[in-house]
């Protein structure tokens, strides 16, 4: 046990000699410090800069995904009850195809997602009359509900492991030509089929479509009172044609969706990669290769000007070559070579050609793999046009870049192991 410290008054009858000399040197000992203490003050030395350790930044919050149909309903709720619409009146409202909001495609998830949308409002809002997507009710500039479903992971980016989805919703009024209201929510993956519906499953090329991006902006970069992108909103008249047509070739009637894409064309809106996407796939469904091809190389060109074109080759398991299958692979190289000989003498550019692969494996020997697909395929190339020899690159990106990245290793995210075109300036030569 520690002793404690008192403090006594000094007796000094019982002091010896010794004790005196003791008592007298402490007050001079004490005056001595305390006038360095004042010198010290008088001449006091520039204050230190103290250095304070930065704390790491926290962790970024984990998003909470709810289970599916009450992600569904959440998402709904918000965007409905928000709309800021005059009270007492009924809207009506027509559903642009929901989309996948990184490839633009539908799937078995966004057509029951849709399914969903309705059966709410019907329950729910009542207020809101939906109302069949075509020409006659576009006309009448009725409220446009539009969606993504987004595969994300847990901290909200749409790369690396996808382990939940994005609904987000938005109501727009053709009247105004702006948003109303916007919704969203974070849903599970359970009980989600991302399959690609057969359109876009069997489309041989990606394009960055400008206004099937532009309806995705319009949902995801947007907020309530901002105007609709003008990319979606001046070619919104042909969406019902795009979605009647669409909707003949997933039920297999090949001759109706021919002539009802065809038809599309002698509207200059509806000139775009999804009509000549629809026309390639039903003539080649038909029989008729030659047509077929034909629009093949309009999808190109319209890759190329575009800045980005996707071709889905398929190609052997870990392996460089073409898979054997259906797909007249010979006959893409051809008019793909055609059309970047044109692009790169009419632009003055050059190309890169990447290669990419699906999630799962050692990234290592993904890109890896991703090179060795590229370079084939720029062999090929050069094998139909010499002079594309000094016009393109390679890259490997393996699975950097993975779009639909479900690691399936299937038909269904086939755009995941696609060859990609990208026009870019030439180096300069040596």
């Amino acid at each position: 046990m520690k002793p404690s410290l008192q403090l006594a008054a000094p007796n000094y009858e019982a002091a010896s000699p010794s004790r005196y000399l003791l008592l007298i040197a402490i007050p001079i000992v004490l005056l001595g410090c305390a006038n360095q203490d004042m010198a010290k003050k008088e001449v006091a030395p520039a204050p230190a800069i103290v250095t304070v350790a930065q704390q790491p930044a926290a962790p970024p919050a984990v998003i909470v995904a709810l289970p599916y149909e009450d992600a569904v309903k959440l998402a709904a709720k918000d965007l409905f009850t928000k709309a800021k619409l005059p009270d007492g009146q009924t809207f009506d409202m027509v559903i642009d195809p929901l989309v996948d909001g990184t490839t633009g495609m539908q799937s078995v998830a966004t057509a029951a997602l849709e399914k969903q949308v309705v059966g709410i409002v019907s329950s729910d809002f009542p207020r809101y009359q939906v109302k069949p997507l075509n020409a006659a009710n576009l006309a009448a500039a009725p409220l446009v509900f539009i969606g993504t479903f987004t595969p994300i992971n847990l901290q909200g980016k749409g790369t690396g492991e996808r382990d939940a989805y994005r609904i987000c919703f938005a109501l727009a009024d053709l009247k105004t030509g702006k948003i109303v209201s916007k919704g969203f929510a974070r849903s599970q993956t359970a009980g989600i089929d991302p399959t690609p519906l057969p359109y876009f499953r069997d489309a041989p090329l990606w394009i960055n479509d400008k206004i099937v991006e532009g309806y995705i902006r319009t949902c995801q970069g947007t907020s309530a009172g901002d105007p609709i992108n003008p990319a979606y909103l001046d070619k919104v008249s042909v969406a019902a044609g795009i979605d009647e047509a669409t909707k003949a070739y997933n039920g297999r009637k090949y001759k109706e969706s021919l002539a009802l894409f065809t038809a599309l064309l002698r509207n200059p809106a509806g000139d775009q990669p999804r009509a000549h996407t629809g026309i390639y796939l039903s003539n080649l469904k038909l029989g008729r290769r030659d047509a077929a091809m034909h629009e093949f190389a309009k999808l190109a060109s319209q890759g190329m000007t575009a800045k980005r074109l996707a071709v889905k080759f398929g190609f052997q398991s870990g392996a460089a070559g073409f898979a054997k299958d259906e797909n007249s692979y010979d006959r893409w190289l051809k008019e793909l070579a055609s059309e970047s000989s044109k692009f790169a003498k009419a632009s003055g550019t050059c190309f890169e050609v990447g290669g990419h692969t699906g999630r799962g494996g050692s990234e290592a020997l993904n890109e890896r793999l991703s090179l060795q697909r590229a370079e084939y395929v720029k062999q090929r190339l050069i094998a139909e046009r010499n002079d594309l020899a000094d016009l393109i690159s390679t890259k490997g990106y393996g699975s950097s870049e993975a779009m639909v990245a479900t690691g399936r290793g299937d038909p269904f995210d086939a755009l995941d192991r696609r060859i990609e075109f990208k026009p870019g300036p030439c180096a300069p030569k040596a």
